[in-house]
């Protein structure tokens, strides 16, 4: 028989990733599941029971494809005609780098309010530091 977690008894772990010489891709699937609890034996569908995810050198990431930092784009609507703007890929990496993994993870996860709970699990810095060292128990 199987066991079904209850919210309550879901037991969290915070797991450090180095996206250093990591392909963008690559570590985003790791991450969505890890968030999502797929890697636990007790994994339940409809309760959040992923781990906490740190991602550290985020703007260190490698990207597949030559020319994939100049020709992806990103867009933005207000809600108003005309509003549209866009971005390259490069310049997220540059400028907005957590912004960018939070949303490319967000695609990977359910869009309902379990996702929106697993999503705010994910703690992402561009560089080597991060203010979790105290929570810290795991390296994937």
């Amino acid at each position: 028989m199987t066991k079904v977690v209850k919210p309550h008894e879901v037991q969290r772990d915070w797991v450090l990733i180095d996206a250093e010489g990591k392909t963008f891709g690559r570590i985003l699937t790791e991450v969505a599941s890890i968030l999502r609890g797929k890697h636990k034996p007790s994994f339940t569908p409809n309760v959040d029971c992923g781990d906490y995810v740190v991602i550290i050198n985020a703007e260190k990431a490698i990207f597949s494809g030559a020319n994939k930092l100049e020709d992806k784009k990103y867009f933005t609507h207000s809600g108003y005609f005309g509003s549209t703007k866009s971005k390259k890929l490069g310049e997220m990496m540059e400028n907005h780098t957590e912004k960018l993994y939070k949303l490319a993870v967000r695609g990977m996860l359910p869009k309902t309010t379990l996702g929106r709970a697993m999503l705010k699990k994910l703690k992402v810095y561009a560089g080597p530091e991060h203010p979790h060292t105290a929570q810290i128990n795991k390296e994937a």
